[in-house]
């Protein structure tokens, strides 16, 4: 059992074009290696010092990132429908999330943004953090760029 665990692939998920790009790669390497996969969302509520936020009524967090996961697991499922894909919607920061799922991985994809160095450095980097601190060998997706014309 607990091979079998650590064969399973972790894609983060966060509905941006390049999370989707890696959970794209991930799928083609989980189906062409015969391994399970699953996507994480990680969601946190807001949070501000002073001025409350003003939140909808309806705002739900944990829905908003398991209708994105939900998604992402329907184009891979299409894709590759022998493919074994789950999904989790954790509470608490992306890096630190993802580093805590790695540990029962083989492999933890993740996108990059692609922030420059100032603004990577305010807002810090998940991609970063996960190379960084995970507990297995970290793919960060990076999108080709576009051709010059």
């Amino acid at each position: 059992m607990a091979d079998e665990v650590a064969s399973r692939v972790i894609v983060g998920v966060d509905g941006s074009t390049s999370s989707l790009g890696a959970v794209g790669w991930a799928g083609d390497y989980a189906a062409a290696t015969g391994v399970p996969i699953t996507l994480v969302a990680a969601w946190e509520w807001p949070t501000s010092y002073g001025w409350s936020i003003p939140m909808p009524v309806d705002y739900n967090p944990s829905g908003d990132a398991q209708r994105i996961l939900d998604d992402a697991a329907a184009t891979l499922r299409e894709r590759h429908p022998s493919l074994s894909v789950e999904t989790q919607a954790v509470e608490g920061p992306p890096a630190q999330v993802l580093v805590d799922a790695s540990e029962t991985a083989a492999l933890l994809v993740v996108g990059c943004r692609g922030h420059g160095q100032l603004t990577g450095m305010i807002i810090g980097s998940v991609s970063e953090r996960c190379v960084a601190h995970a507990h297995c060998p970290v793919l960060v997706y990076r999108r080709e760029p576009k051709p010059a014309h």
